[in-house]
């Protein structure tokens, strides 16, 4: 992680750290939440909340709703630079539409989900 309430002198956050397992691309957080770390924190937090709720409710959902589902993920989650889970859900859209391993892909949401939701709890612990 890294400290965001330094800046460079071009306005840009400071880069992660060595090591950082990139979940989040917070250069691009920083650039959608204007620098305002308030509003970071606030958007971690709803995402961290949405992601939960909408991958539990992929389980035992119709295929077109589990597609919904993942449709909205992939949004946030390129609304807060999870790349990651915004691929991982563009994934369960294609499993949906293909018929094919839907389940397979709905783990691999959850996976990729699981480890940006454990960088967005160090990343909000540091604050």
């Amino acid at each position: 992680m890294f400290d965001n309430t330094a800046r460079r002198l071009d306005g840009e956050p400071p880069t992660p750290l060595a090591g950082d397992d990139q979940a989040i691309d917070f250069a691009h957080l920083f650039r959608m939440t204007l620098g305002d770390h308030s509003l970071e924190r606030e958007v971690l937090a709803l995402f961290d909340r949405q992601a939960e709720m909408l991958i539990g409710r992929m389980a035992g959902s119709e295929p077109a709703e589990v597609a919904a589902l993942a449709h909205t993920l992939k949004g946030s989650a390129r609304g807060i630079g999870a790349f990651g889970v915004a691929t991982a859900a563009e994934s369960v859209e294609a499993a949906v539409r293909a018929r094919d391993d839907v389940e397979g892909a709905v783990e691999a949401l959850w996976q990729a989900a699981l480890q940006t939701r454990e960088t967005i709890a160090n990343h909000l612990r540091a604050r």
